[in-house]
């Protein structure tokens, strides 16, 4: 039975630490949850008392900061939208900062738009925070190619993005009346039908309320 116990106290350790090493926010609380429940659960088996309190107060802040988020995640008040030139020199750092990551997301994206395009840019903030990019271009008669929908992976599980098209006056504000993209093979169907987006051959397609 001791070693089942130590196995279970390892696992606890185990969890806590590699949870320090997650990007995206919700996968490092909820981690770090189950971790410190593990940890609380073992230190009281043995008695070991000043870290079943440590353990039970990371498991109460760890709830706290879970409940927030959840809470937060549909919150147009939290995530904001900011219509911001292409060419701002924080968004093109912004953009080139993480073009890796983008690369993943939208291959074929470059931070600076062709001289005959014209892209506008979003920029979904948390407070002071930029957590995210959305660039779209102009097709003509109101209608706007997503060339970017992009969010930093600590926010990556809150998609974000979705406030752009859905709580947001930023797009019909700038003139389009609609939205298309033609997904990669790193596109999130789900996320896009939660956005509003429906299927039209090829490409995905979002109506905008004037």
């Amino acid at each position: 039975m001791d070693v089942f116990y130590e196995v279970f106290g390892w696992i606890g350790s185990i969890l806590i630490v590699v949870s320090l090493m997650q990007a995206r926010m919700l996968v490092f609380r909820w981690m770090n949850l189950v971790g410190s429940l593990v940890a609380t659960a073992y230190n009281l088996i043995y008695g070991i008392w000043p870290y079943v309190a440590m353990n039970v107060a990371i498991v109460i802040i760890n709830a706290y900061w879970l409940n927030r988020l959840y809470r937060e995640a549909n919150d147009p008040d939290v995530y904001q939208v900011l219509p911001t030139p292409s060419d701002s020199p924080f968004v093109l750092h912004l953009l080139r900062t993480h073009s890796t990551d983008i690369a993943h997301f939208a291959p074929d994206f470059t931070p600076e738009p062709a001289a005959e395009d014209r892209r506008h840019t979003f920029l979904v903030v948390r407070g002071d925070e930029a957590v995210g990019v959305v660039a779209v271009r102009e097709a003509g008669n109101g209608v706007g190619e997503v060339e970017l929908d992009w969010v930093k992976p600590r926010f990556r599980d809150f998609t974000p993005g979705r406030f752009v098209y859905r709580d947001s006056r930023a797009l019909p504000d700038a003139g389009f009346r609609q939205v298309r993209l033609t997904p990669h093979e790193m596109t999130d169907r789900e996320y896009l039908r939660k956005a509003g987006f429906r299927t039209e051959r090829t490409e995905w397609v979002r109506d905008l309320t004037a």
